[in-house]
């Protein structure tokens, strides 16, 4: 039928991050409908409660992507020495020296040794936006069947990381202490000459791209495919360049990044089921598959960043008296401690799952159904 092609496409562009266009003007009507404040404490109850179903279980289906068969994928000569390398980094090295790190300031009661690990997942974010961003656009133009030059993608790969370097560099900002999850830490300046920097280097980048793409046009006619070029930028402006722009959109601009991802994990997973559901493996039907990763996350989810945080905080941090000021790790620097550890460990794992040399990559290469033959 002709109109399946259009509604496939455009759920696809909504969900890797078209709805950040059209959820810009509700932002605006809304707060014009109720006022600033009103709008602020129903969108922030909605996004700390859709948490639970959308961004906690989003970092929980990295662990379950990663950590499967990790034996195989570390020590196994059929896979690259490189490849078996990233996997020990990320999967061992880099949590064992988080959880050092934590601990460390957990026992020395230091706030800003804490501190000093949020402002490396501050820095990291705009990496991991930027590079799913670029994601975005690598993998569903391979499926459609548009090929990405090198030339393209080196402009392209530019634009995303000076975006992300300008990003954490703006705004100009003196030194001084700051709260994240109830930690208060000092956090160094960032000066006016960083964010000129980054904001030319971005500026260079955003010439080059548009080069890029007006010459592919002018040689071939044709453009980079919609969908995916609006996801990239759409992850590299408005997530993160410009997160703040809208005081509402910034509640939900984590859940459309972890919509994002999970469109991403449905692709390789439901892909990956298919392919085992008949001969010879005959295993389970898509659906139940999908549906146990689906029940797995949530409950991951819930126990890294609800459940586990909550015990520990309850059962070894002393409650303060009726009416004293906490110190600087707050109430509850297990929850901030896990939090910004899963962050940063996620970053890591994500950067190894995605890449080309991950045989589970290759159901995301499957043809577009809808423009394959």
């Amino acid at each position: 039928m002709p109109r399946a092609p259009l509604v496939t496409r455009a759920v696809e562009f909504m969900l890797v991050g078209g709805a950040t266009l059209v959820l810009l003007p509700l932002a605006w009507l809304l707060r014009k409908a109720v006022g600033l404040d009103s709008a602020e404490l129903a969108v922030g109850f909605l996004t700390f409660y859709g948490a639970y179903v959308i961004n906690d279980p989003h970092f929980a289906v990295t662990y379950l992507l990663f950590y499967k068969d990790i034996r195989n994928r570390a020590l196994s000569s059929a896979f690259t020495r490189a490849q078996r390398a990233r996997y020990v980094v990320a999967g061992l090295v880099v949590p064992v020296a988080l959880a050092a790190w934590a601990i460390a300031a957990l026992k020395l009661h230091s706030a800003q040794t804490l501190g000093w690990m949020v402002q490396l997942m501050f820095l990291l974010v705009g990496w991991h936006y930027a590079k799913q961003g670029f994601g975005v656009l690598a993998v569903l133009s391979a499926r459609r069947g548009a090929r990405v030059s090198p030339r393209e993608r080196t402009a392209l790969l530019f634009h995303c990381y000076a975006g992300w370097a300008f990003a954490w560099a703006n705004p100009t900002a003196a030194a001084g202490e700051f709260e994240e999850k109830g930690v208060v830490y000092w956090a160094p300046a960032h000066p006016r000459w960083l964010e000129l920097a980054t904001g030319g280097v971005l500026a260079v980048s955003t010439v080059a791209l548009v080069a890029v793409l007006v010459a592919k046009w002018r040689r071939e006619r044709q453009m980079l495919p919609i969908a995916p070029l609006a996801g990239l930028l759409v992850t590299v402006w408005s997530w993160t360049i410009l997160s703040s722009i809208d005081p509402l959109l910034r509640y939900v601009i984590p859940a459309l990044h972890s919509v994002q991802y999970f469109f991403f994990v449905w692709l390789m997973k439901r892909n990956e089921a298919r392919a085992h559901e008949g001969p010879p493996s005959f295993g389970r039907p898509v659906a139940v598959r999908l549906g146990l990763l689906a029940v797995s996350a949530l409950g991951l989810g819930f126990f890294l960043f609800r459940g586990l945080p909550d015990f520990l905080d309850s059962a070894f941090v002393p409650r303060p008296a009726r009416g004293a000021v906490p110190d600087d790790l707050g109430e509850t620097p297990f929850f901030a401690a896990l939090f910004v550890m899963v962050n940063i460990h996620h970053y890591f794992m994500d950067h190894v799952i995605w890449r080309r040399d991950n045989p589970d990559t290759r159901y995301l290469r499957d043809p577009d159904p809808v423009t394959a033959p």
